[in-house]
C-alpha cells in the first residue's frame, strides 16, 4: 500500500550560532515559549496536518532529542498505521558517514522511505516556529502538477539577502534560484520546506551519486537541477509567523513575540494546537514577596522575586530579591537571591549565584545549558 506523503522531518543541525546553549543538545531540543521544544511546532503541524509517518532526522548531539520525540505519542502518532523513526547515521557495508547536508540526508535514508512508499516525500527543518497546513500546501502541488514545490514567504526587502531566494513568472513557477544574493530581485524567501514527487526525487539523487556527481543540498544542488533540466518548479506562498530561530538575538525576539498580547501570531491560535512531550512538575508556588507583570510562568516554578514581561519555563526557581525582565529562562534553571535579569536567556537547568547582574541592554546576555556562574564551593 502506497502513502499519499511521508515527512522528513532534518534535526540533526548543531546550531553552532546558538553557542553556549547548543553545547550538550541538539537546536530542534532547545526549550522554548515555556512548556515547549523548537521541534514541537513542526511535529505539531504534521499532527495537525493529517500526516501519519514522520521521520526524524538526527545527527549532533541527539540523546535530549531522540527522548523528547520518542515513539511519537505526544503528538498523537503513535497509532496502527502511523508513527514516528528517529533517522541516526549509521554504518553500511561501504562503512559509516555522517550527513553531508540535507539532499545527503535524504539519500542516505532512501531505504527508509522506500519502505514507507509515499507518492510524496514532505522535507521539513526542525528549527523554525510556525504553523502550517501542509494539507494545503499538496494541494497547491497537485494543482500545479508539480515535480517540486517549495514554500515561501517574503520577508522585509532589507533582509532578502540572507535567504535563498525564488524568483517566479506569474503563475509562481520559479524560473530561478538565488541564494543569499547580494542584490536580490524580490523578497521571495525559501522557508526551507519542500514536497518532492518521490519517484523523481529518488532517480535524481540515485543518477548523481552514480556518477559521484553528489547532490549534497536542496538549496545548492537540487533546486538548481531541477530548474536546469525543466522540471514543474513551483512556489507556495505562507503568509502567517514564520521565524528561523537559529541565533540568540531571533531565538530571544521569538520568545518576546510569543507572549506580546499587542502581537495577534498565528502561533498562538488555539485551533491548531501545539503538542509537546507531557512533564510532570507540582505547582507554581508564587510567594508574598514575588511580583510578575505580564509574564508566562510554567508548571512548577517558585518564584520570589519580580518577573515581568518574561518566560519562566517548567521547574524554575528565582529567589527573593531578584529581578527579572525581558527575559526566558529555560527549564530547571535556578536564579540566586538579589539577581537582576535583563534581556537575558538562561540555559536549562543553569544556575546564577546571589547578587549576578546579567544586564543584555547592548546585547543578549547568555547562560549556557547547565552552566553555573557566581557560585562559590562553598555554596554548591
Amino acid at each position: 500500500m502506497q502513502n499519499e506523503m511521508l515527512a522528513i522531518i532534518l534535526a540533526g543541525g548543531k546550531g553552532s550560532r546558538l553557542g553556549k546553549l547548543t553545547k550538550n543538545i541538539a537546536k530542534p531540543a532547545v526549550p522554548f515559549g515555556g512548556r515547549y521544544r523548537i521541534i514541537d511546532f513542526t511535529l505539531s503541524n504534521c499532527a495537525n496536518s493529517g500526516i501519519k509517518n514522520v521521520g526524524v532526522v538526527t545527527q549532533y548531539q541527539p540523546l535530549a532529542l531522540n527522548s523528547h520525540v520518542d515513539d511519537g505519542t505526544s503528538w498523537g502518532l503513535d497509532g496502527i498505521n502511523s508513527g514516528v523513526t528517529i533517522l541516526q547515521p549509521f554504518a553500511g557495508a561501504d562503512g559509516g558517514k555522517w550527513f553531508d547536508g540535507t539532499a545527503h540526508a535524504i539519500y542516505q535514508n532512501m531505504a527508509y522511505i522506500d519502505e514507507m512508499n509515499p507518492e510524496y516525500v514532505l522535507v521539513l527543518s526542525g528549527d523554525h516556529i510556525y504553523k502550517m497546513d501542509y494539507e494545503e500546501m499538496l494541494e497547491t502541488h497537485k494543482t500545479n502538477n508539480a515535480s517540486l514545490t517549495v514554500a515561501v514567504i517574503e520577508v522585509p526587502e532589507k533582509e532578502a539577502s540572507r535567504f535563498g531566494i525564488m524568483n517566479t513568472d506569474e503563475n509562481d513557477r520559479i524560473i530561478e534560484f538565488e541564494e543569499k544574493p547580494e542584490k536580490p530581485k524580490n523578497n521571495l524567501a525559501s522557508m526551507g520546506i519542500y514536497i518532492f514527487n518521490w519517484d523523481r526525487l529518488r532517480n535524481v539523487l540515485l543518477n548523481s551519486y552514480s556518477k559521484d556527481d553528489q547532490m549534497l543540498d536542496f538549496g545548492k544542488h537540487v533546486i538548481p537541477s531541477y530548474l536546469e533540466s525543466g522540471e514543474n518548479v513551483f512556489v507556495y506562498r505562507f503568509s502567517g509567523y514564520w521565524k528561523d530561530v537559529g541565533t540568540i538575538e531571533s531565538l530571544w525576539e521569538a520568545n518576546m513575540e510569543f507572549i506580546d498580547p499587542k502581537m495577534n501570531l498565528t502561533i498562538r491560535d488555539k485551533s491548531w494546537r501545539v503538542y509537546s512531550k507531557n512533564t510532570i512538575s507540582p505547582p507554581n508556588l508564587i510567594t508574598e514577596t514575588a511580583s510578575v507583570k505580564e509574564s508566562l510562568i510554567a508548571d512548577g516554578c517558585y518564584v520570589a522575586g519580580e518577573i515581568e514581561n518574561s518566560i519562566l519555563s517548567n521547574d524554575v526557581q528565582v529567589k527573593e530579591g531578584s529581578k527579572i525582565t525581558d527575559s526566558f529562562i529555560m527549564p530547571g534553571a535556578n536564579i540566586g537571591k538579589n539577581v537582576t535579569l535583563h534581556r537575558a536567556i538562561i540555559g536549562e537547568n543553569a544556575v546564577v549565584g546571589d547578587n549576578k547582574v546579567i544586564d543584555g541592554t547592548e546585547e543578549i546576555g547568555v547562560i549556557g545549558y547547565s552552566e553555573v556562574i557566581g557560585v562559590t564551593n562553598d555554596e554548591d
